[in-house]
C-alpha cells in the first residue's frame, strides 16, 4: 500500500531520474503520457449517472431542490468541498455553490426568498446573494445525512477552496464584481466557514488574502501559510503568511511565486517548452501590495515585479510536506498540466533564500483521452491523484482520472450526464470519497477496495 509519504519520496526519485535523463529543452511533442490499469475497467452503472470500476459503488447523499434541515432547499451549481471529523462517526462536509447574482432566478423558491443577517451581500430587497456554502453532517457507518443547512450566504460564485488545520473552510470566490445598482459590495475575496457552525456564519471577507478570481486554497500545517489559485489565463500562483497562525482575520502579507533566477517565467508551455516534465526549478516570493485590488491588477502587478505566469490555476491539494495544484488549459496542447510545489524548509522566512522551496512540472498532458482540462484534485489513502475534469466543449465526456505516483494516468469514474464533478474529498478514515455533481447538484459517497492498489 502506497502511503502518502511514499507518493513523496518515489516522486522525488523519478524527479532527478528526470534531471539525469536531460529533460531539459525537449520539443513539444516529446511529453507521452503513460497508462495505468489503475481499479481496473469502469463497470456501467445502470443509473446512467457514475461508471466506476467493479466493486466500487455510490450512494447520492443530496440533491438540488430537496429540502434541508433549516427550511431551505439545496441550491445548484455544487463545486469545491471539504471533509472535516466530528466525532468518530460523523463528518461535516462543507460545498460550495458557483452562483452569481443573475442566478437567483433558477434556485429553489425557498433561496430566492432568503434573508440573512449573516448575509455578505444583499439584492436592493433585502435577499441574500445565492453564492455561499452548504453545510451536511453525515454519519459514515449508518451512511445518513442527519442535518443540511446552508452555512454561508451572500457571496459571489463560491468555486473551490480549502481546508484548514484549524477546522475550517476557506471557500473562495471566482468572480471580481463590483457594487452595481443591484448589489452593493466588492467581491472576489475568500470567506471561512467553521466545521462547527450549525447555520449561516457572519460573512467576513479575508481581504488581506486578495481579491482576485479565486479558485482554490491550501495550508501548510506546519506553518498556517496559504496557498492560493487564480483562474485566469495569465493568472499568478500566491501565498499568504498571516500574522497569527490561524487566524487569518489578523492579516499578514500576499506573495506571487517566481523562479529564481529567471523572471517572468512562462510555466504554461504555449509557445515553447519553457517548463520541462519533472524538471525542479528554486523558486522565490514576491510581495505584493494594495491587495485589495480595486482594479483587479494583482496578477499584472506581480508579473511585472517578475512573478511567473500559470494556466488557469485550480484545484490545489497539500500532500506530505508539498502540495499539488491543476492548470486547466496548460501545455502544448492546452490539455492540463498538474504543478507539484515543496516549500523550504524554511518557508515564509528570511532563511528561505539559503534554501528554497521548488516547483515541478509534475504531469503534462498530451492526450485529452487520458487527461483533459483538470479541475478539483485530492490523494488517495494509497498516495494517487485523483481529477475530476472539467471540458470546455460543447458536448463533455468527463472522468475523475487517477494519477499514480510515476505520472503514470487511469480512468476512476466517467460521468454520464452533461456537466463536471468537483468538490472530490476523502473522509478522515479513507473509506468514503465524496464528490459533487455540478448541475443538477448532487452529492455522491463512494465506497469500494481502496487498497486493490
Amino acid at each position: 500500500m502506497l502511503t502518502r509519504r511514499q507518493f513523496t519520496v518515489s516522486m522525488g526519485a523519478l524527479a532527478f531520474a528526470g534531471l539525469t535523463g536531460c529533460s531539459l529543452g525537449r520539443s513539444k511533442s516529446s511529453i507521452v503520457n503513460k497508462m495505468s490499469k489503475g481499479y481496473g475497467a469502469l463497470v456501467s452503472d445502470p443509473n446512467g449517472l457514475l461508471d466506476l470500476p467493479a466493486g466500487f459503488s455510490y450512494k447520492v447523499i443530496s440533491k438540488e431542490n430537496t429540502p434541508m434541515s433549516d427550511g431551505l432547499a439545496v441550491p445548484g451549481r455544487a463545486d469545491g468541498m471539504g471533509c472535516f471529523a466530528l466525532d468518530e462517526q460523523r463528518v461535516v462536509l462543507i460545498r460550495n455553490h458557483e452562483l452569481l447574482p443573475e442566478h437567483i432566478d433558477k434556485q429553489p423558491t425557498s433561496i430566492q426568498q432568503h434573508r440573512s443577517l449573516q448575509a455578505y451581500d444583499t439584492f436592493a430587497n433585502g435577499i441574500a446573494l445565492p453564492g455561499g456554502t452548504t453545510s451536511i453532517i453525515y454519519n459514515v457507518q449508518t451512511q445518513m445525512v442527519e442535518q443540511e443547512f446552508v452555512s454561508l450566504t451572500g457571496t459571489v460564485r463560491n468555486c473551490s477552496g480549502g481546508v484548514t488545520p484549524w477546522n475550517t473552510w476557506l471557500t473562495c470566490e471566482e468572480s471580481v464584481i463590483l457594487p452595481d445598482g443591484d448589489i452593493s459590495k466588492a467581491h472576489g475575496y475568500v470567506f471561512e466557514v467553521p466545521a462547527t457552525a450549525t447555520s449561516p456564519v457572519d460573512a467576513k471577507p479575508l481581504k488581506a488574502m486578495g481579491r482576485f478570481n479565486h479558485e482554490a486554497a491550501v495550508v501548510d500545517p506546519k506553518t498556517g501559510i496559504v496557498y492560493l489559485t487564480e483562474d485566469r489565463d495569465d493568472s499568478l500562483f500566491y501565498r499568504f503568511i498571516p500574522k497569527t497562525f490561524g487566524k487569518l482575520a489578523d492579516g499578514g502579507q500576499l506573495q506571487a511565486l517566481a523562479i529564481v533566477n529567471q523572471s517572468r517565467f512562462d510555466s504554461r508551455n504555449w509557445e515553447r517548452p519553457e517548463l520541462a516534465l519533472f524538471n525542479w526549478q528554486d523558486a522565490h516570493w514576491i510581495n505584493l501590495s494594495n491587495p485589495e485590488s480595486p482594479d483587479d491588477d494583482l496578477r499584472k502587478q506581480g508579473y511585472e515585479k517578475g512573478a511567473a505566469l500559470f494556466a488557469r490555476g485550480e484545484g490545489i491539494h497539500w500532500a506530505d510536506n508539498e502540495l499539488y495544484f491543476c492548470c486547466s488549459n496548460g501545455g502544448a496542447k492546452k490539455l492540463g498540466q498538474i504543478m507539484r510545489y515543496q516549500p523550504s524548509a524554511f518557508e515564509g522566512t528570511a532563511q528561505e533564500i539559503n534554501q528554497p522551496g521548488r516547483i515541478q512540472l509534475f504531469l503534462e498532458s498530451a492526450d485529452k483521452s487520458l487527461f483533459d482540462f483538470g479541475d478539483n484534485l485530492t490523494v488517495t489513502p494509497q498516495g494517487h491523484l485523483l481529477v475530476c475534469e472539467d471540458q470546455y466543449t460543447l458536448f463533455v465526456d468527463n472522468h475523475i482520472r487517477g494519477v499514480t505516483p510515476q505520472g503514470e494516468l487511469y480512468a476512476f469514474a466517467r460521468l454520464r450526464t452533461q456537466t463536471e464533478t468537483a468538490g472530490a474529498c476523502f473522509s478522515p478514515d479513507g473509506q468514503t470519497l465524496f464528490v459533487n455533481i455540478y448541475s443538477p447538484a448532487k452529492t455522491l459517497a463512494i465506497k469500494g477496495p481502496w487498497d486493490k492498489i
